[in-house]
């Protein structure tokens, strides 16, 4: 399969899985464990799993020199990006957090022109404008969001959006070296680390003999599919796409959130959802067909030397 195409794929799945997995949270939250205790679920969670899974694939040598730089992904793609996000969205609907990550690819776009070197192209910003008013529309038009927003929670989710867009544009060609598993059982490891003493007392304090199955069920599903199955998938778009168009497929999130609520019978699917949705993939689309920095310079370098003959 054509790399893109499997990059497009490994977005795409993720981002659906994110989706469901924000209401999910959200029903977590406090019943049955507080941000910090699910924060730390999902970060030791995954950590063991990936370092079980690790057992049976490729080893991967990794010098001491990756091993801090992930160190630093850990901090930015994991750490910043999921505690920030899951104590946001016990301060805000679902809703308005599927709203804010929309900022994501704004941000990334911006680093990749920093940091990578990328242009800033009018498709890009076209793209970025057309998935973000699709997102922003479908979010106007829901008429299921329940509970208040702060602007704590406002805050938080607006930190997550910057700590993963950093991870994007910086650590890009970190995550080119190595394979996903190897990648994720390092950074689940120094996020579980970082973790410790910011969600340990909760976590120690919360009596999970008290939580029913259905509790539990849900947790799996945060652990097992919204952050092993997703954090496997992230690098793999990384690795084959660019990182503006890997920020894109966050606006898959509002599209999925509204689904779901109108499987749930929370809410309705009309012209607006319909177009708010076109809007979205089609958003995607444009910028995939952006040029890269590396086609800008390739097709100046042809024309200079068309010139030159």
């Amino acid at each position: 399969m054509n790399k893109k195409i499997t990059g497009h794929i490994a977005m795409f799945s993720s981002q659906l899985i994110f989706g469901i997995n924000n209401p999910v949270s959200k029903t977590l939250m406090p019943s049955v464990v507080d941000g910090l205790t699910l924060s730390f679920l999902r970060m030791a969670g995954a950590c063991v799993l990936f370092w079980f899974i690790s057992l049976f694939t490729p080893k991967e040598h990794v010098p001491t020199k990756d091993i801090l730089l992930l160190a630093g992904a850990a901090l930015f793609g994991i750490v910043g990006n999921q505690v920030s996000f899951i104590i946001g969205l016990s301060h805000t609907t679902t809703i308005t957090a599927s709203l804010l990550v929309m900022t994501t690819p704004i941000l990334t776009m911006l680093g990749a022109a920093l940091v990578l070197k990328e242009p800033i192209t009018h498709k890009k910003v076209l793209g970025v404008l057309m998935g973000a008013t699709g997102a922003i529309l479908l979010v106007l038009d829901t008429r299921h969001s329940q509970g208040e927003n702060s602007l704590l929670g406002i805050g938080f989710h607006l930190l997550s959006c910057l700590s993963f867009a950093t991870y994007l544009t910086v650590f890009k060609n970190l995550i080119g070296r190595y394979s996903s598993v190897t990648l994720m059982k390092w950074m689940f490891l120094f996020a579980t680390i970082i973790c410790i003493p910011i969600c340990g007392k909760s976590t120690l304090a919360t009596d999970f003999a008290s939580i029913s199955l259905n509790g539990y069920l849900r947790l799996i599903y945060v652990v097992c599919f919204a952050t092993v199955l997703a954090y496997t998938l992230i690098p793999i778009g990384q690795k084959n796409i660019r990182p503006t168009t890997v920020s894109m497929y966050n606006y898959v999130q509002p599209v999925v959130v509204t689904v779901i609520s109108v499987i749930l019978g929370m809410g309705t699917f009309g012209w607006i959802e319909l177009g708010a949705t076109l809007l979205v993939f089609g958003g995607v689309y444009v910028v995939t067909q952006s040029k890269s920095r590396a086609q800008l310079e390739a097709e100046q370098a042809l024309k200079q030397a068309q010139n030159e003959q």
